[in-house]
């Protein structure tokens, strides 16, 4: 059984290590964002937590093995008590706002790679501002996660991982 939860800024490479890792396990992956958004709003606003939590409950039972990746502490919260293993990206501001720059086309996220890139500036703003928040995608509330974990977990503060 192998159930991994990875977690950091936005532009860490949670995405990439998390195809990875279900690709080696041959399990599924579930990205948070895809349960964390409201559908058909004119801005980004979040369901509410019970909301989210019903779409990833059914993932979690379904599954013997996962892969489980995002940056929202309070949606990750609900996955730890049954994780096996909890990875934590956090290569520096720097790197991430370098991934980001670099990222392809999010098909599931954007209609288009023009409105992607149309959001880079946004997303910058937003990476550059993981230490000061305090909020549920800040560095201080994955700090406390990883902190709190008493499983297998790993920290890597560069894109070179083992």
């Amino acid at each position: 059984m192998h159930r991994v939860l990875i977690f950091g800024n936005s532009g860490s490479g949670k995405s990439t290590l998390a195809r990875e890792r279900a690709q080696l396990h041959a399990c599924p992956h579930l990205d948070l964002d895809t349960v964390a958004w409201a559908d058909g709003c004119t801005t980004p606003a979040r369901k509410p937590l019970p909301q989210s939590a019903q779409l990833i409950e059914p993932f979690l039972e379904s599954n013997e093995s996962w892969v489980v990746e995002g940056c929202y502490a309070d949606l990750l919260a609900l996955v730890i008590p049954q994780c096996t293993e909890i990875v934590f990206l956090n290569p520096g501001v720097a790197v991430c706002s370098a991934n980001c720059r670099r990222r392809p086309w999010e098909p599931h996220k954007y209609a288009s790679a023009e409105e992607q890139d149309a959001n880079l500036d946004m997303l910058l703003a937003w990476v550059e501002q993981y230490p000061e928040r305090s909020d549920e995608f800040s560095l201080q509330a994955h700090r406390r996660l990883f902190d709190q974990f008493a499983g297998e977990k790993r920290e890597f503060t560069s894109n070179e991982r083992a």
